[in-house]
């Protein structure tokens, strides 16, 4: 029975009841099929004037079948007869091509859950469909005035973006499951640009992203915060060299806890792609970290009631109190490293299955941001990072990164041009301080944090 009982929820139940019931008479013995429709609309405008307005819809269809031992993948837009037809038969034909893999499976059907009695979590807002290209515009318009009103030094922008998005989904299993979601989105962003000494540009960003249109900030805020930003980058320059205690930004924060977030998945360590192979139970981190993946939230931008494979979502600890608890796996990942899944499994538009976070959260902790600094005698305060330098399988990290120099608690003159490096086994446990300014902007969220001593590089001159 669908979650979603609306027509457009309805038709997408009936094309994965029709693709599935092919499939099974075609001699597969296990399909799988998703389907999915929805619209999206962006609009850009740059000083003022529209830049750029993109509007569509989609809709498609994607299929897992097995034959015995034997999986393949495939998916489609063309939901005529005859392209649906030959979809399926391309699914059963790639089928019949691959080489067999002994872990290879559906779920359990005995962990299926049943989608009528999960409640709702509150991931659609028609408003956010209402939203047309005119008053995405003028969202986006306001946002950049915002900014750029709000002090002469702010000349120029890179332009303000609004986007929304909403759609249906279906997820049709041989096994008897059947269920729909729907789900939507709005973004707002502002990229104003500042002028500083030399001719060099300073270029600030912030956004804010919801499910729901009325949890938004208004563009007015939005394009305030991000001047400020901007503002705050004026007269940058080169730190010191040496090993300084190093504040991550909740956004600079979330980016380490997105690597994190990698190394823990099913997928990377029954392909021993990750530095954390073998490290269940053990301490991983300091003690004040307790990371949570939690698709349960109240309009959270990676909730979902059930997962990939029509299992029960749940709360999983990851991390508690340091130590590493459980790695997050689908039931293929499971059964190569011989556990059971976590519900976090996540189906792609070709309906291929592997493991995913949903809501990856670094519980906060008790210091406001503002202590956490006042703490920090002599260091480096991130707000953005740049560059990938990141190993999974030895763990070790060096970014270049932007922000403030710290001296005497406060901070002293904008940084940049500087390179932070520490392997990731060491980052973690060198945590000394987790703010309490935690944001659900994004599926993965992380406070303030505090690293007691990483390697800094910018010049021997830089103080």
């Amino acid at each position: 029975m669908s979650h979603v009982s609306d027509a457009e929820s309805e038709r997408l139940l009936a094309l994965g009841d029709d693709i599935v019931r092919r499939a099974i008479a075609g001699g597969a013995t296990v399909a799988e099929c998703t389907a999915r429709s929805g619209s999206e609309l962006s609009a850009k405008v740059r000083l003022g004037e529209v830049e750029l307005v993109e509007e569509a819809s989609h809709s498609g269809v994607g299929l897992r079948v097995m034959r015995g031992k034997r999986v393949a993948s495939t998916s489609t837009c063309d939901l005529s007869e005859s392209g649906i037809a030959r979809f399926v038969a391309d699914a059963l034909e790639l089928a019949e091509l691959a080489q067999e893999d002994p872990f290879a499976g559906p779920v359990d059907p005995s962990l299926l859950c049943d989608p009528r009695g999960l409640g709702s979590l509150e991931l659609h807002d028609p408003a956010c469909a209402g939203i047309d290209a005119a008053e995405a515009i003028a969202r986006a318009r306001k946002a950049e005035k915002a900014a750029l009103s709000s002090d002469v030094r702010l000349s120029n922008s890179e332009g303000a973006t609004f986007s929304r998005t909403e759609g249906s989904s279906a997820v049709v299993l041989s096994s008897g499951f059947r269920a729909t979601t729907r789900g939507s989105y709005a973004s707002l962003s502002v990229v104003p640009v500042a002028e500083d000494a030399n001719d060099k540009k300073r270029r600030g960003f912030y956004y804010d992203a919801r499910r729901h249109l009325a949890d938004l900030m208004s563009p007015e805020a939005i394009g305030a915060e991000a001047a400020r930003r901007t503002l705050r980058k004026l007269g940058a320059r080169s730190v010191p060299t040496g090993e300084f205690p190093v504040v991550f930004d909740p956004d600079a924060a979330r980016s380490l806890l997105g690597l994190l977030g990698g190394c823990i998945l099913g997928g990377s360590i029954w392909r021993r792609a990750s530095y954390l192979c073998d490290k269940e139970g053990e301490q991983i981190a300091a003690p004040s970290i307790t990371i949570v993946d939690d698709p349960l939230i109240v309009r959270g931008p990676g909730s979902r009631l059930f997962d990939g494979e029509g299992v029960a979502s749940r709360r999983n600890v990851v991390v508690e109190n340091g130590v590493l608890r459980t790695y997050l796996c689908d039931s293929y990942s499971a059964r190569k490293l011989g556990r059971e899944t976590t519900a976090n499994a996540s189906r792609g538009g070709g309906a291929g299955v592997g493991p995913s976070t949903t809501n990856f959260v670094l519980q906060a902790g008790r210091e406001s941001p503002e202590s956490i600094v006042k703490g920090t005698a002599r260091g480096l305060y991130v707000t953005e990072m740049m560059g990938f330098g990141f190993n999974a399988v030895t763990g070790d990290f060096s970014r270049g990164a932007a922000g403030f120099w710290i001296e005497n608690g406060e901070f002293a003159y904008p940084a940049s041009e500087a390179t932070i490096s520490l392997n990731l086994r060491d980052l973690w446990t060198r945590i000394d301080a987790v703010g309490s300014d935690l944001d659900l902007r994004s599926s993965i969220a992380c406070p303030t944090l505090r690293v007691a001593r990483m390697t800094v590089a910018g010049s021997a001159e830089g103080a």
